[in-house]
């Protein structure tokens, strides 16, 4: 895959939903309700995190069972995540930050890939491996909405996807930039509701996500 049609394949995925959430799955089921909510609430693209050892098996389960999903694997840190996610079924994979061997063998995959960077000077070294399209980590913690403004200037190219302390109404503000196509939360995940599998209530905050942002 060349570097631009890896960079349009992972923008028409940013483009399919103005929120990607953050998911942290405790179990295949609990990723499957959590999945199922978060898709009948309009959010379709989903980022399971490997933070927890069910993550995988859910994954591979969320790939298989879950009409409509667009499953992508997040907190890949390692080149050799790469295969492995790409055997589960992830369709898009997501990093915090990305080290050359990393970029290296992202660029060379043919899965959709969003690097994480903080900095300025680490989107431009992406820019190096034909990557434009890129998610701002932590993006609040980092410089906020301000920061990915400031930068749209001299970097014109790049398109974000910011996450990291984002809420439905820091969220607005970044989807307001010409430079942002989306973002990462997980406040429609709220740690109450998944402990008492009130997934109910997750479809809920979903459903009130999408009309935030898009009213």
């Amino acid at each position: 895959m060349t570097s631009y049609a890896h960079t349009k394949a992972t923008l028409e995925i940013m483009a399919k939903a103005p929120i990607i959430p953050v998911m942290t799955v405790q179990s295949v089921e609990d990723g499957l309700a959590q999945a199922h909510a978060l898709v009948a609430g309009g959010l379709v693209v989903l980022e399971i995190t490997l933070r927890t050892a069910a993550a995988m098996d859910a994954i591979k389960a969320i790939s298989a069972q879950v009409k409509g999903a667009i499953v992508g694997v997040g907190t890949i840190t390692k080149a050799s995540e790469i295969e492995a996610a790409a055997k589960i079924g992830a369709q898009f994979l997501v990093s915090p930050g990305t080290s050359p061997a990393l970029a290296a063998a992202a660029a060379a995959s043919p899965i959709p890939f969003l690097p994480g960077i903080a900095t300025a000077s680490e989107a431009m070294n992406l820019m190096d491996y034909g990557f434009s399209a890129l998610k701002f980590f932590p993006a609040e913690a980092a410089g906020g909405a301000k920061y990915i403004a400031s930068i749209g200037g001299p970097l014109a190219n790049l398109r974000f996807c910011p996450t990291g302390g984002i809420d439905a109404a820091k969220a607005k503000t970044y989807l307001a930039l010409n430079n942002v196509i989306c973002v990462g939360g997980s406040w429609m995940l709220p740690a109450a509701a998944l402990a008492a599998k009130d997934y109910a209530t997750v479809e809920k905050l979903a459903r009130e996500a999408v009309a935030a942002v898009l009213g």
